[in-house]
């Protein structure tokens, strides 16, 4: 199932960023902040209310054509937007009367159909608030909502509206024993040739199933007695008018797919390596916890020796650091080369990624593992493990009863997740590993 998108638009410095940062980093939970993962997002996940979505900020874009009128860069904006999200904060600068920048994307917004909550940002002063910003009501848009992002003010109230105009989020039909595979990735890493190339003649494709995200086809299909969905996100550049963005907004076009597939194959371009956007993409894939197959495609380009390969390896592990756990395929779509190893390698993730270990095998390595390798002290004091059980799979999910949560360093629960794998594998699958404190004295 699918999280909501909610954009934040806007002319530049009215506080798009600010608001973004505000939404998501204070007033909503987090899903994750894992050290390792690209912290230059365009997208958050949140949650409000029990109702979760992706916060999308259009903040810091830059556009590579020069003297390119700021009029047509803010239409593009908005399109993107609307095409993408299914609520829309437009927000501009309560100091200062409606621009005509703001009238050009609020008419734009206006055509859209989507909801769109008008929100006045820099508000000093909240009791002349609803006289100061009469002027914005020729915006169409309704009554602006006023707030101080810096300060937090209001945030509570525009959430409550963000929420109550979120879409309901219906279940799919699909059965739970199918396989989903999202192919994702950045425009022109050859997603659509993979798709092709991986529902060949020896797949007995069903149908052409429109999907929950947008431009993206559900293609249902057996292979040896299997059923899987093939997730296409390829189709996502239909607007050509839009290419500035393209490249940007690639990573918001994956949201949807993600949220919906057992496991992601993240596409990269063996020509041109790991870009900033390729972990923009792969990082919200790893914080949604889904199984995960790094595939490097057009393989068949490349100059070739015995070394080419580890060396590829070396640099997807230092430029993806958080993907330490995810296997590497090298492919050619174009070709076939190796295509037809990707679904035995996608069963073998998605089994990793429900995988169990029982509580008491589970409690009887953890007591070896810390046998091994005492805890550090800390200001006189030593950490205790003193209980271990698995609550959860997809992803696998560990909790440490401990003495004291904060005595647990990064370095050590690092330790403690790379004796899980060693022992239970769990390749092509993050972990997740919660640390509470239980009391000795019950034990």
């Amino acid at each position: 199932m699918s999280k909501p998108v909610v954009a934040i638009v806007g002319r530049p410095n009215v506080g798009k960023s600010t608001l973004f940062n505000r939404m998501a980093g204070g007033l909503v939970a987090i899903v994750e902040n894992r050290p390792g993962v690209t912290r230059d997002r365009l997208y958050r996940d949140a949650e409000w209310l029990g109702r979760k979505f992706a916060l999308i900020d259009t903040g810091g874009i830059e556009f590579k054509a020069e003297g390119t009128p700021i009029a047509a860069q803010m239409r593009k904006q908005a399109e993107v937007a609307m095409d993408e999200a299914d609520v829309v904060i437009f927000v501009v600068d309560a100091q200062i009367a409606p621009t005509p920048d703001d009238e050009l994307l609020a008419r734009t917004l206006r055509r859209s159909g989507k909801p769109v909550l008008l929100v006045a940002n820099k508000v000093e002063n909240f009791e002349k608030a609803e006289g100061q910003l009469y002027e914005y009501l020729t915006l169409g848009l309704g009554e602006a909502i006023p707030i101080s992002a810096v300060h937090g003010m209001n945030m509570g109230d525009l959430l409550d509206l963000v929420v109550s105009n979120l879409p309901e989020t219906d279940g799919e039909d699909y059965d739970p024993d199918v396989v989903r595979i999202s192919v994702i990735g950045r425009p022109n890493v050859g997603k659509s040739s993979l798709v092709n190339t991986m529902l060949g003649k020896e797949r007995v494709i069903v149908s052409n199933i429109p999907g929950t995200t947008r431009d993206a086809i559900d293609t249902p299909f057996e292979f040896e007695g299997k059923h899987y969905i093939l997730i296409d996100t390829a189709g996502m550049r239909r607007k050509g008018r839009i290419e500035e963005l393209t490249e940007q907004y690639s990573v918001v076009r994956s949201l949807h797919a993600v949220d919906r597939s057992d496991v992601i194959l993240m596409l990269l371009d063996a020509t041109e390596g790991v870009t900033e956007q390729d972990k923009k993409i792969a990082g919200y894939a790893h914080e949604a916890g889904k199984a995960m197959v790094i595939v490097v495609n057009k393989w068949d380009l490349i100059e070739k020796d015995e070394k080419t390969i580890n060396k590829f390896e070396k640099m997807i592990r230092e430029e993806l650091g958080f993907l330490q756990y995810a296997p590497t395929m090298f492919i050619s779509a174009k070709t076939g080369q190796r295509v037809n190893k990707i679904l035995e390698l996608a069963d073998f993730v998605v089994e990793q990624n429900s995988t169990r270990v029982t509580t008491a095998t589970l409690n009887t390595l953890v007591r070896e593992w810390v046998h091994l390798n005492p805890p550090p002290t800390d200001k006189g004091r030593r950490l205790k493990v003193l209980y271990l059980t698995q609550v959860g799979v997809k992803p696998p999910t560990f909790v440490f009863f401990v003495n004291d949560p904060e005595l647990m360093h990064f370095s050590y629960k690092r330790y403690l997740e790379n004796q899980l794998r060693k022992h239970f594998g769990f390749e092509g699958t993050p972990i997740r590993i919660v640390v509470r404190q239980k009391d000795e004295e019950k034990e």
